[in-house]
């Protein structure tokens, strides 16, 4: 599952663009108990808006001021790489392209943004002093990443390429189709990490048809987190429902209607 490891190919943060910041951190300290530590001090200008959230002391995500113009609220997830300015190769040797050419961001690290063929978008972090968010796979952080697509085998085809993930099939219960598990490249299953699932694209309406990943965050109780949503000005897309062998998770936006997922995950999962 997700480790703050630097795996190559392996989620290593996330960070949500809000058009209002002080909303967000007040939604997710609500929902998730994250506290908000903001970044940088006065007279910089709104455009540097933005912060940290923290659980239990440790960093497990980012917040900034959504800036890009016509551009939706939505989760960015970055993926461990040994070379950023490979990976934008790759990118856009695979049809991809290139959102935020790559870019130093002082001794931290190096970053960069991409768009898949279907319009998904993700990020890409070679690590430097910082090697990605310090809380994972526990309650109140990261604990799965997903895609919703109209073209699995594209998607597959990409990020396979691009990433060198291993992929594998799963039906899911009631004849709700097929799930497909991502793995880093050289790992074992038990180190999965993701997943795909194709969707026609009237149900990727939250994205005008375009692909989209989001986060699943971990959570003690999804219903008492799914009452903090919609207590706090959120909604619900879908659930809580229980997923046999995964656990009771619900399908929810932000004030924002940033998508995000809560689970409670089963003792076996």
């Amino acid at each position: 599952m997700i480790t703050t490891d630097p795996t190559p190919g392996a989620p290593c943060w996330l960070d949500l663009g809000a058009p209002d910041v002080p909303a967000a951190a007040a939604f997710y300290g609500a929902v998730l108990g994250w506290e908000y530590e903001a970044m940088g001090g006065e007279g910089e200008g709104e455009e540097m808006e933005g912060g940290m959230f923290k659980k239990d002391g440790k960093t497990v995500a980012g917040l900034g001021k959504l800036s890009e113009e016509g551009a939706r609220s939505a989760w960015m997830i970055y993926y461990t790489v040994t070379d950023a300015d490979a990976t934008t190769q790759a990118v856009e040797g695979a049809g991809g392209t290139v959102r935020v050419p790559p870019r130093d961001l002082g001794d931290w690290g190096r970053m960069a943004q991409y768009t898949d063929p279907s319009g998904g978008q993700f990020a890409a972090w070679q690590p430097g002093q910082d090697v990605g968010f310090e809380l994972a796979d526990e309650s109140g952080s990261l604990s799965w990443t997903e895609l919703y697509t109209s073209d699995a085998a594209a998607a597959r085809q990409f990020y396979g390429s691009v990433f060198g993930w291993q992929f594998s099939d799963m039906e899911m219960p009631g004849g709700g189709g097929t799930y497909t598990i991502i793995t880093p490249a050289g790992k074992t299953e038990d180190r999965m990490q993701g997943g795909l699932m194709q969707l026609g694209k009237e149900d990727l309406s939250l994205a005008d048809g375009r692909a989209y990943w989001h986060p699943v965050f971990a959570v003690d109780d999804c219903d008492a987190a799914v009452a903090a949503v919609t207590g706090n000005g959120g909604s619900v897309q879908m659930g809580p429902v229980d997923a046999e062998g995964v656990g009771r998770l619900a399908v929810c936006l932000d004030r924002s209607k940033a998508d995000f997922v809560v689970l409670t995950p089963s003792p076996q999962s």
